[in-house]
């Protein structure tokens, strides 16, 4: 799989916690840094750094891609929104936690996140009909 991580950078610990969680070795995985001035709008903002990514229209449809999200909430919003038009679907997510009493603080995986099946079960509920699946988190990619 192609990992996307628009956030800090993640230790190899890290990406054998993903790589453990989704069942699939991390091919490539590409540091897209995600400063941006909030005194512009963010949606240009998005395009602007998601043109930068070295990935083709076809890769961006075709590939596995698992996302580290930006820390900001604003500037992952919009750049959900990107990514669903560029893929045709919601992309998993990585979270990330801190480790209890860690000093100095450091991170780990804490769950994958498919939100694409979280949009789907989301959907079973608005029609009435969820089949017993309730919020899902999921471990797997």
């Amino acid at each position: 799989m192609i990992l996307l991580n628009f956030s800090h950078p993640l230790t190899p610990a890290q990406l054998a916690q993903l790589e453990a969680l989704t069942g699939a070795g991390v091919e490539r995985a590409i540091a897209v840094p995600a400063q941006f001035d909030t005194g512009q709008p963010f949606a240009a903002q998005v395009e602007t750094l998601l043109a930068g990514v070295p990935l083709s229209a076809e890769e961006w449809q075709t590939a596995a891609l698992l996302i580290v999200p930006p820390a900001l909430n604003f500037i992952t919003a919009v750049l959900l929104a990107e990514l669903h038009g560029r893929m045709g679907y919601f992309p998993a997510i990585v979270r990330l936690r801190p480790v209890a009493d860690s000093v100095p603080p450091r991170f780990e995986v804490a769950e994958v996140i498919n939100l694409q099946a979280v949009r789907e079960a989301a959907r079973q509920r608005r029609s009435g009909s969820n089949g017993g699946l309730g919020w899902l988190s999921l471990n797997a990619f």
